[in-house]
């Protein structure tokens, strides 16, 4: 049982992978690209993370710990590319488009 939702997880988030993947195709703006890659991107290496938890459950500190890493590291990442692809704009800019 345990194997199944093991792999299960693992499953979904390569799902989540490339789900985020897909939207940088689209015709939005890079904003929201970044931020749909970089949410997918999260959920889908924790997802996995949380799957290879279920079938090495003595490696727990490890991973438990790139969890946290994954989340602080994705979250800041997405801000500072934000900030950085929104640079070159002002505020009252972008709400124009």
């Amino acid at each position: 049982m345990i194997d199944v939702l093991s792999y299960t997880c693992i499953g979904v988030g390569i799902v989540f992978w490339f789900w985020g993947t897909s939207h940088l195709i689209g015709k939005r703006s890079v904003l929201f690209k970044l931020h749909s890659l970089s949410v997918s991107d999260t959920l889908g290496s924790i997802a996995i993370i949380v799957g290879l938890l279920l079938k090495r459950p003595n490696e727990w500190p490890l991973l438990i710990l790139a969890i946290i890493c994954l989340a602080m590291w994705n979250t800041m990442l997405g801000y500072v590319l934000a900030y950085c692809s929104n640079s070159g704009e002002t505020v009252n800019d972008s709400y124009e488009r």
